[in-house]
């Protein structure tokens, strides 16, 4: 290809290609040297049975550490009194007990995880099913205490009896929930955790802050970057029974996550696994080949309901509802001892893109990189305030010095096995 010779206007050109970078340059490198860095704070605590990790940055005219810790405490402890089965007092419970087959008036935060919860009930043509409450207990896996037998084929049929999401109703308008039948029991624990890091996120962003990561018993949501100005790094479980391993980690960003798996809790009788997830059809422990399935959705309420609602309907029918449906999801299924993995277009689409938008971050900060060096060269070898060719003052993760390596971020990871309810 013959080579182009260098024109006036091809040096007008690049002359000011190079112009524009100097700027830009200048612009961030003032911008950084004017706005005070991001401060990095952490709350852990329980609830729901299980802890809670709250991870952000923030500027540092944010409320306290305390203050927001109080202020999601409080949150979590109105959640939990609204939707525990384990608390007798709460409001999900005083209905459960009440005999009553007219319309009862709850308040919002529970009208709402009722409403998603039938809906997703619809739309796995009923594997998501909120009053399996009574099979859960009977086969040991709720608040009540655990047989040392697996129930009886008759007690399983009259279990049923009272089970199904068909058995409730909803009056948006008057926001009230009616039972078909005076004994059905309803259990929110596949959906409620999801709802209460939804509302963590709420406070946070409330408060202006836009970098964090919320996880609740393994539910999570995630935001802008970490404290290495990175993208969140999560780590899915490795579907073992023994120790621990990540099968996977992914890269998020303002996306929620939910996984639900048939791994950890679990109960022996002779050499027969009888797993936690509940198969509202037979009412039976579910048997199938998948471990593990891990939802991304826009809010975590729908990711921890999705997740259980497609470990329930297995590799086949979950694959194929999860396709249609356009959720992001990856089946992990064990095969002879070997774990295999099965997701979704709409879940490996994100996960391209993710990898595109890594790669093009690279390719800037390398161009960045380069632009700044040559500056150094034209100034006289003399870099730009800060290290490395100026990138210790771009905000780039760099530690001061040229002669220190760029800093690595380590993994924020975080397992999700939902093995309480």
């Amino acid at each position: 290809m013959p080579v182009r010779p260098l024109t006036s206007s091809r040096i007008a050109g690049i002359s000011t290609a190079i112009a524009a970078i100097v700027l830009l340059i200048a612009i961030a490198a003032s911008s950084d040297r004017s706005s005070a860095p991001l401060l990095v704070s952490q709350l852990t605590g329980n609830t729901m049975g299980t802890g809670y990790t709250v991870k952000y940055r923030h500027a540092a005219d944010v409320p306290s550490v305390e203050a927001i810790q109080a202020e999601v405490e409080w949150q979590l402890a109105e959640i939990n009194q609204s939707m525990s089965t384990y608390d007798a007092n709460s409001e999900l419970s005083r209905f459960n007990r009440s005999g009553s087959t007219e319309w009862v008036p709850v308040s919002t935060p529970l009208y709402t995880v009722l409403a998603a919860a039938l809906e997703i009930g619809r739309q796995s043509s009923g594997a998501f099913d909120i009053t399996i409450g009574p099979l859960v207990n009977l086969w040991g896996f709720g608040p009540e205490n655990r047989s040392q037998d697996i129930p009886g084929a008759d007690e399983i049929a009259a279990m049923l009896e009272r089970t199904g999401h068909d058995k409730l109703m909803l009056d948006e308008t008057a926001r009230a929930v009616r039972k078909s039948r005076a004994d059905v029991y309803v259990d929110l624990s596949a959906i409620a955790k999801g709802y209460a890091v939804d509302h963590i996120a709420a406070i946070l962003e409330r408060h202006g802050i836009g970098h964090y990561m919320i996880e609740i018993g393994g539910e999570i949501r995630v935001r802008g970057a970490n404290a290495q100005q990175m993208p969140w790094r999560i780590g899915i479980d490795k579907p073992q029974t023994q120790g621990h391993a990540v099968q996977r980690v992914l890269v998020l960003d303002n996306v929620a996550l939910a996984t639900s798996g048939n791994y950890r809790n679990y109960f022996m009788i002779g050499d027969r696994r009888y797993m936690h997830v509940i198969d509202p059809a037979t009412g039976w422990s579910a048997e199938s080949r998948l471990s593990s399935v891990t939802v991304l959705a826009e809010t975590c309420m729908l990711a921890d309901a999705w997740a259980t609602a497609l470990l329930v309907l297995g590799p086949e029918r979950g694959l194929a509802i999860a396709e249609q449906l356009g959720l992001r999801a990856l089946f992990i299924a064990d095969l002879d001892g070997a774990f295999t993995e099965y997701a979704t277009s709409h879940f490996e689409s994100g996960e391209t893109q993710n990898i595109a938008v890594t790669f093009l971050a690279a390719f800037l900060i390398m161009g960045i990189a380069i632009a700044a060096m040559a500056i150094g060269v034209v100034m006289g070898r003399k870099p730009i305030a800060g290290s490395c060719g100026g990138l210790g003052q771009l905000g780039l993760g760099c530690d001061g010095g040229c002669g220190r390596p760029c800093s690595s971020s380590e993994n924020d990871k975080s397992s999700a096995d939902k093995s309480r309810p």
